[in-house]
């Protein structure tokens, strides 16, 4: 049998910001938190967001980027002094999925280890909490249209919370937000998405319309990263490079897999504060040939849309990027690995991985990824 559940509401287009006043009416949010980072505010993204509000909004711009649970406590505790009565989660999916875990503890105590997909959290988690509108300024995670929110617990560990229950009450999605995004970030946050569109196609679960969701994600995607990474302001490029972020985290409703179980851990690293979406592209070679023995005909669907065998191209395609070679490079070392592997296979995206790898097997994912 097969359970499959879609969404939430979707505003999709150029321009699309200039709604956000009449979306936030519409939810009753007089007084919104604008969940963001430094980097943004510096931009002047943030001012030019507020200046569309008849009243300004308050700022929380502390976000890490991997969002942390003093953070969200941080923010938690500003919008409730503030007499705040929503979210807006602004910016890449750190601010997104930090939003939606400050969101969360508007209707529900600490700490959050407690909600987590590990500790059977979701059956915890209830409906009743402040509106969210989630505005992504990267082509990435996805996370405004995702159930969960990935966060570093307190005790360090990055987890997922995921329920229905954290899915944002719109998604605003306005590709011009990316037009400034330089060619790295591009680059970083452009494979997450492709990812996530590849491991969701592989999970084993029977959801056809995620399928081809993530097929058609990839589509779009593949062209679409290498000429967003060229030329920033190619608006063609940007738009098929947000809908591929969006189509892969409606797809990954689906389930993840063996990357998303690495990069997790990976990313609690605090010496290291590793990008996601770059580790995902270093990982996805070694992960794509390890789940081919149980993917069957999907290789070669995957194959036709890259043009080639899927672990060749993306290699490729992340280097011809920019991105970096492996994680030598990025400075993980053999302590780390042996760590992570274990870690992998607590990790909610473990699961539903087509092949289950073991620890041993885990480490030696990482050490073809070096």
């Amino acid at each position: 049998m097969a359970l499959i559940t879609y969404l939430t509401r979707i505003e999709f287009d150029e321009g699309a910001i200039a709604k956000l006043p009449s979306i936030l009416d519409g939810l009753g949010v007089g007084r919104p938190l604008l969940v963001t980072d430094r980097g943004l505010v510096a931009s002047g993204l943030v001012e030019r967001v507020a200046g569309l509000l008849a009243k300004a909004p308050i700022i929380f711009d502390e976000t890490p980027a991997n969002p942390t649970e003093a953070a969200v406590e941080a923010a938690t505790a500003l919008y409730k002094e503030s007499g705040c009565d929503g979210i807006v989660g602004f910016g890449g999916g750190s601010s997104i999925d930090l939003a939606k875990a400050v969101r969360l503890l508007t209707g529900h105590e600490g700490p959050l280890a407690q909600y987590t997909a590990v500790e059977g959290g979701a059956a915890k988690i209830h409906g009743r909490i402040c509106p969210l509108v989630a505005v992504p300024t990267t082509s990435g995670t996805g996370s405004e249209v995702g159930r969960a929110a990935v966060i570093i617990t307190a005790e360090g560990r990055k987890l997922g919370i995921v329920s229905p229950h954290m899915l944002p009450s719109v998604a605003l999605c306005d590709p011009e937000l990316t037009y400034g995004l330089p060619p790295f970030l591009t680059a970083a946050t452009g494979m997450d998405a492709l990812s996530h569109c590849l491991e969701t196609y592989m999970a084993p679960a029977v959801n056809p319309p995620a399928d081809a969701i993530a097929l058609d994600g990839l589509k779009r995607g593949i062209p679409a990263i290498r000429r967003a990474v060229a030329d920033g302001s190619d608006r063609g490029a940007r738009w098929e490079m947000m809908m591929c972020a969006l189509e892969g985290a409606m797809a990954f409703q689906k389930g993840l897999g063996a990357v998303h179980a690495l990069t997790h851990p990976l990313g609690a690293v605090r010496e290291l504060n590793l990008h996601h979406g770059t580790l995902n592209a270093v990982l996805m070679p070694a992960v794509l040939r390890f789940n081919r023995p149980a993917i069957g005909a999907k290789w070669d669907v995957i194959s036709e849309i890259l043009g080639g065998e899927p672990d060749r191209v993306v290699k490729d395609l992340s280097r011809d990027i920019g991105l970096p070679a492996g994680l030598d490079a990025m400075g993980v070392t053999e302590a780390m690995m042996e760590r992570v592997s274990g870690e992998a296979l607590k990790d909610h995206c473990h699961g539903t991985n087509p092949r289950l790898p073991t620890r041993e097997e885990y480490l030696e994912l990482l050490h073809q990824s070096r």
